[in-house]
């Protein structure tokens, strides 16, 4: 007798079951670990941090030791001196800082398309070299060109105050550069360096998108690389703008780790004149162990980000979405 080869109708169900279980759960269980990790490492840190901006703790009380004092970690911040001067440096190195880096992104990603198309791969790589590098590697090399007496920096702007041209608006002696008054210009010059590069690339690939046709017909209409330029790529590149604008808004007014590094974490004499909001609010809790009051500039300087973000909106959010001229 030929036994049969189907199976029994439970066993059927069962597989079914299961078949069907796994198509329902199995997506959650691959997106599960992005999940996890946001909750453990980025949403609880988060609303911990603004549940710590309204206790007194620090953690030499141990954990769990923490008093709760309302509004009074914002309110002793937002009458600091030393909070304000740190806000003020940060807003300052964000516009010298910031500004210079899409003033000359644009031109340069523009050279680039038009007139390097053969050295594009190696020249993108040239520019993109110093976004990659160390902050650390960064600091000492320009400690080096920042030096009173040997450095480059100095060196040049003394040859260039014996020109006739530059001679008249530039210092007759070195620059001290790790002075209160000076150290924003070294910082901001290490940032635009940094950064010049990166916003470069930023504006090459979005150059790279536009039709090559629209040049050809304004070439053919006899506009010059200038037009072509200023009625051409600068309208089409109002999205980008608005997208590298706002990545230098949130990174500037997050400045840490150059600021840190030239001045010695803190040590520095000219460390007033070049600490900003976040390296104020790091040596606020984890040098003076203030964790709440930390906490609350940290809320605080989200606070500003999201007005300056919403302005930045405001300014080219509009062209962005195609609804301005």
């Amino acid at each position: 007798m030929q036994r049969s080869s189907t199976a029994p109708p439970r066993a059927v169900s069962r597989q079914m079951r299961w078949s069907n279980l796994q198509r329902r759960w199995a997506p959650y269980v691959f997106v599960s670990p992005f999940f996890i990790l946001f909750l453990v490492f980025g949403l609880y840190p988060t609303l911990f941090s603004l549940y710590m901006s309204f206790q007194s703790w620090s953690q030499t009380d141990g954990w769990g030791h923490w008093k709760f004092v309302g509004l009074e970690n914002y309110s002793f911040t937002l009458t600091d001196p030393m909070f304000w001067r740190a806000m003020y440096n940060t807003v300052w190195l964000g516009v010298v800082s910031g500004l210079p880096q899409h003033l000359l992104a644009i031109p340069l990603a523009f050279v680039i398309h038009m007139g390097l198309s053969r050295f594009k791969t190696f020249t993108s790589a040239v520019y993109f070299l110093p976004y990659i590098t160390s902050t650390v590697a960064i600091a000492l090399i320009f400690n080096t060109l920042f030096s009173t007496q040997k450095g480059v920096i100095n060196q040049t702007l003394a040859y260039l105050n014996t020109l006739p041209l530059f001679g008249w608006f530039l210092p007759d002696e070195n620059i001290n550069w790790f002075l209160n008054s000076t150290i924003k210009w070294g910082i901001a010059l290490v940032v635009i360096w940094k950064y010049t590069g990166w916003n470069t690339l930023l504006y090459l690939s979005a150059i790279q998108a536009i039709p090559r046709e629209l040049y050809e017909a304004a070439s053919v209409d006899g506009a010059t690389r200038w037009q072509q330029f200023r009625f051409v790529t600068l309208p089409l590149l109002r999205p980008m703008m608005f997208f590298a604008v706002s990545l230098t808004i949130i990174g500037n007014m997050q400045l840490f780790e150059e600021p840190f590094v030239l001045l010695n974490g803190g040590a520095s004499s000219a460390t007033q004149g070049g600490q900003t909001v976040a390296m104020y609010m790091f040596r606020t809790a984890f040098e003076w162990l203030e964790m709440g009051t930390a906490a609350s500039i940290a809320w605080l300087l989200f606070a500003f980000i999201a007005v300056l973000t919403i302005i930045n909106n405001l300014a080219f959010g509009r062209a962005a979405q195609g609804r301005g001229d």
